[in-house]
């Protein structure tokens, strides 16, 4: 099973990539955590990138074909992959497309889970992150055990520059922008399953299973 997922920012992607994972037992591509960790590591990829993710901004296509590209090679890949965060932009999926041609790689499905802005500033206004292990969290949907303290490693958990509200306004723009054209893009291939995402979890991901049998 070949997938794309997409969402608005905060959209509830990278826990629907999860259940399908596990579902079809493939990997989740997720470019968001492979930049975050190269610039954590500041290698020439992760110093390229974190101008752009600091400010909320995307990362230029170049840096991203790269990254998917290498990922895509990989051995864990050849039975199937959930991709996250990737394509955002209409010349991003023409180059996935031109890969999966030169892969012999045949996309399933794009799933898309509409959500309305209002919500995403409630999501993420309220989420923070482990710097350490990588666990996310929401203050009221699903608080760390001890207050501030990530239940898996101990260490502090912190508000992603990209989570405050300037950040946000600037993401969401971007989206608009850049990211919804996406939406006619596959829909003209046949290929995208839109799903309201203003649900519960098991909500949505029994409407995903539902659209992908």
């Amino acid at each position: 099973m070949r997938l794309i997922i997409m969402a608005p920012p905060g959209g509830g992607k990278g826990t629907q990539a999860s259940e399908l994972c596990d579902r079809y037992e493939i990997p989740q591509v997720e470019t968001g955590k492979i930049l975050r960790k190269a610039v954590k590591e500041q290698s020439e990829l992760g110093r390229r990138a974190e101008k752009y993710m600091n400010s909320g901004e995307l990362v230029p296509d170049q840096v991203m074909v790269e990254i998917i590209r290498s990922r895509l090679r990989k051995p864990d890949c050849e039975n199937g992959f959930v991709l996250d965060g990737f394509p955002r932009t209409i010349p991003q999926a023409e180059a996935l497309e031109e890969l999966f041609e030169e892969e012999d790689i045949e996309l399933d499905a794009v799933i898309y889970l509409n959500v309305p802005e209002q919500i995403i500033y409630q999501r993420l206004g309220r989420r923070r992150v482990c710097p350490e292990c990588g666990s996310t969290y929401h203050l009221d949907a699903n608080p760390p055990e001890v207050e501030s303290i990530c239940d898996n490693c101990g260490s502090d958990i912190v508000q992603r520059d990209d989570d405050r509200k300037d950040a946000i306004k600037k993401r969401l723009q971007e989206y608009r922008n850049k990211t919804k054209p996406l939406l006619e893009f596959y829909k003209s291939r046949g290929l995208l399953n839109e799903i309201d995402g203003d649900q519960s979890i098991d909500e949505v991901t029994s409407a995903i299973k539902e659209a992908l049998d």
